[in-house]
């Protein structure tokens, strides 16, 4: 049998996710999975994170085998492959977006960026108002909040004047835009290792506390 392709296993999850009438987007649902991964939380699951992709619950399905179709696209595909961020040399990115200088585009980058932001904090929080992360994690996020705030000015700025199309203005405004998206990747990576290897030491811990059985 012929392995599927990252750039197919994608376009399954989303194709599925559009059937099912998921009303999370696809970029929000990557950076949801890879909150969760990195999450201390220790009742982190990837079936809840799932589920909460339709409001606690999994969709109406026709059979057990379109569960087991929908369950192995997310699972397998996107949440497995999404693992590997967890490695310093395997950083993540953000979702690639084809941009004019124009309000509508600028409008819509800023709103792909706020919800990016929105889901690797909800999955990272995994539905607690208060998380205990570590110190690197816990700055991480502080900043990501910031940038946040950033998006959702800009935001409420194009909802406010939807034609306001400099062109000059705008293209400005897209190449900090990407500078900014660079340093969210840093962020979330940083957050995502951090949180690995806190997740690694306290594993490490109960396994040299485990008496030895004589």
């Amino acid at each position: 049998m012929k392995k599927a392709t990252k750039g197919s296993s994608i376009k399954t999850a989303q194709a599925l996710l559009a059937k099912h009438e998921c009303p999370v987007p696809f970029h929000e649902v990557r950076t949801r999975f890879l909150g969760n991964i990195a999450t201390p939380a220790i009742s982190a699951s990837p079936l809840q994170i799932i589920k909460d992709l339709w409001g606690g619950e999994l969709p109406p399905f026709d059979s057990i085998e379109a569960v087991n179709e929908l369950l192995d696209a997310l699972v397998q595909g996107i949440w497995n492959d999404l693992t590997r961020h967890q490695k310093r040399s395997q950083p993540f990115r953000l979702t690639r977006l084809s941009t004019e200088p124009t309000a509508v585009d600028l409008g819509r980058y800023g709103l792909v960026r706020l919800q990016e932001l929105d889901g690797f904090i909800e999955g990272l929080f995994n539905g607690e108002d208060v998380i205990d992360l570590p110190e690197r994690a816990h700055e991480a996020v502080d900043r990501l909040v910031e940038m946040r705030a950033m998006m959702a000015g800009i935001c409420e700025l194009v909802s406010r004047a939807p034609d306001a199309d400099d062109a000059a203005k705008l293209d400005t405004t897209f190449r900090h835009l990407r500078e900014l998206t660079r340093i969210m990747e840093t962020e979330i990576h940083e957050a995502v290792l951090s949180c690995a290897r806190a997740r690694r030491q306290m594993i490490e811990g109960i396994l040299t506390e485990k008496p030895t059985v004589h």
